[in-house]
């Protein structure tokens, strides 16, 4: 699978054993996908549980931070031209860091438990050794996100550390935020 390809995906429900008829396509973002990026990226900004992104953020502001220029990538998750979640990767840091990727990741609500975040992050690894990087890090993955996290460190990742109460979250007060990593 290369990066800058359209990968079709299909996906078996975990939970009931069926092959469930779940296909979507991943590939990178073309300028008509932003609406639909952005009904996907403002829930979870709103709800702020998730991101340390402001809850307050516009779609103007939205759009300048995900969106990425080469060498970074912006992806979709599509069916029938509906976006069903979306990912970025870029450069972690500048300069002597700038062999680390980072990434991010959200799926729509409605698209929950079908495989698409393990979607995505499966293409930006394969985006990321494509494009020449060494590893990849997530800077601040929220300790109360249990399901993100379970499914980073299924694919790879390990905790290198933990923040204590780094982010405060809406209903469960500070919590920490983990910094995960994995080499590619």
């Amino acid at each position: 699978m290369r990066a800058d390809t359209v990968t079709d995906v299909s996906h078996s429900n975990s939970e009931t054993g069926t092959a469930a008829a779940v296909t979507y396509e991943i590939r990178p973002a073309r300028a008509s996908d932003w609406p639909g990026i952005w009904a996907v990226l403002e829930p979870v900004i709103r709800a702020g549980e998730t991101f340390t992104w402001d809850r307050d953020t516009t779609e103007e502001a939205a759009r300048s931070k995900w969106i990425k220029e080469a060498p970074g990538l912006t992806f979709v998750a599509v069916r029938d031209g509906d976006v069903l979640g979306t990912g970025e990767l870029h450069a972690n840091q500048g300069g002597g860091g700038s062999h680390v990727a980072n990434a991010g990741y959200m799926v729509h609500a409605d698209h929950g438990g079908q495989g698409i975040a393990r979607a995505l992050c499966a293409y930006s690894l394969v985006a990321a050794r494509d494009a020449g990087f060494k590893a990849m890090q997530f800077n601040a993955v929220v300790e109360s996100n249990v399901r993100a996290v379970g499914l980073w460190q299924s694919m790879g990742f390990r905790i290198l550390a933990t923040i204590p109460e780094a982010f405060q979250h809406p209903t469960l007060g500070y919590v920490g935020l983990h910094v995960m990593y994995q080499e590619l």
